[in-house]
């Protein structure tokens, strides 16, 4: 991001396609679990907390599913796993659908890290949702949901912006 807040690069994605995409997401969601009562969106922190709200507003609006929100805080930086903070305010994962959301799939290795809570309980279904899959994949982690699929080179890098109405879309940079 530039100093003045605005993004440097080239914009995928508008704000309006951005909200398609998560739209369109959360319809598939819905398609897929239908029969469940609920699910859960564990979103990780930054946009993909911020993504998992959208697509909860979303599901609010087109299904009777009941949603409850997890945010998944880790750091995502360090080469070892780092514990993971669950903010899950007494939900009970086990036995239960959850959904693993992040801005972009890019090697796995953030949604890795992220699901490794979900590993240690019964779960009925984990399932991951993403806005941009970069198909540079490490880890053996693909999406369910995915919004747009973008091949880029390794260098390139994929910003989605959802908490910053002024800038939201998927940019190039």
């Amino acid at each position: 991001m530039s100093t003045n807040g605005n993004i440097s690069g080239r914009q995928i994605l508008t704000s309006i396609q951005t909200g398609q995409k998560i739209r369109r997401i959360a319809f598939e969601i819905y398609e897929q679990n239908f029969q469940e009562e609920g699910v859960i969106l564990a979103g990780i922190a930054g946009e993909g907390y911020t993504f998992a709200r959208r697509l909860a507003t979303e599901l609010a609006d087109i299904s009777p599913l009941k949603v409850k929100l997890i945010e998944l805080k880790f750091d995502k930086n360090i080469h070892f796993q780092s514990p993971i903070l669950f903010d899950n305010d007494g939900i009970d994962v086990e036995n239960q659908v959850v959904v693993v959301t992040d801005d972009v799939l890019n090697t796995g290795r953030t949604l890795a890290f992220a699901l490794e809570p979900f590993l240690k309980v019964r779960m009925k279904k984990v399932q991951v949702a993403v806005i941009v899959d970069r198909s540079h994949h490490l880890f053996p982690v693909h999406a369910d949901y995915v919004g747009y699929s973008l091949s880029t080179t390794i260098s390139e890098h994929v910003e989605v912006v959802l908490s910053n109405p002024a800038t939201e879309g998927v940019y190039l940079t």
